[in-house]
């Protein structure tokens, strides 16, 4: 009896070393996000981002979803899933996950971690060494949507270095060329010149406010045209 479970136990691992995983298109694993708070700035930073670098096809931007950096992580679940990152010099394109080995070796040129009750201590240490010493991400941030904690930091000589706010409070990210910052209880998007990055329905409002603000001149020109016996359709 002993014999035979010996074989049947030799006979699987045997048939688990030839197991060939798939190299990539591996399915996500992370959890679902902390709250709708989370969710909200979550899509928030993707929204503005994709609509700011709309005519770009040279990045990729995702949130809550799984970076597998090593093909054993398959097996021993060892991997790791930033609330959002930013890879750049890549191809815009969808993927169910990032596959550092399909991807030419690249990592999230900027990461982000949305802090919460569960989540927060091992943002601020165990994660914040990882993105340093292993991704070597070169600009990581925080930001709790509840307390609007954020901090971040820069890759100088392999070790983060705390970001200096200007006098805003933004954060400047050298990856992205943007600065970070809160506005309005939710981190946002700052152009180099300090200008809210707007998310595409932001950007429509404020079209549409320009378009009925010159509207309104140009009626208050055509009256007082009138009011000096001129009439606007010979100008």
């Amino acid at each position: 009896m002993t014999i035979a479970k010996d074989l049947e136990t030799l006979q699987s691992d045997i048939e688990f070393e030839e197991i060939e995983f798939p190299p990539g298109d591996l399915e996500s694993k992370e959890p679902p996000l902390e709250s709708y708070l989370h969710l909200q700035q979550l899509l928030l930073l993707l929204k503005c981002l994709d609509w700011l670098w709309q005519d770009r096809t040279d990045y990729f931007a995702a949130g809550n979803l799984t970076i597998f950096y090593s093909s054993e992580q398959i097996t021993t679940n060892n991997f790791r899933s930033p609330d959002f990152f930013v890879v750049l010099d890549t191809e815009r394109k969808p993927r169910k996950s990032w596959v550092t080995w399909e991807e030419g070796g690249k990592y999230p040129n900027v990461i982000i971690e949305l802090l919460s009750n569960s989540t927060a201590n091992t943002d601020r240490t165990t994660k914040k060494e990882f993105y340093q010493d292993i991704f070597r991400t070169p600009d990581y941030f925080w930001f709790s949507p509840e307390t609007l904690e954020f901090k971040g930091f820069h890759l100088v000589n392999g070790k983060y270095q705390d970001l200096q706010p200007n006098e805003l409070g933004y954060l400047w990210s050298e990856q992205l060329q943007l600065f970070l910052g809160i506005y309005e209880s939710k981190l946002r998007f700052f152009t180099p010149n300090g200008v809210l990055v707007p998310t595409p329905e932001e950007s429509a409002k404020m079209a549409q406010e320009q378009l009925e603000a010159e509207q309104q001149r140009n009626e208050r020109l055509v009256a007082k045209l009138r009011e000096l016996n001129i009439d606007p359709e010979t100008l």
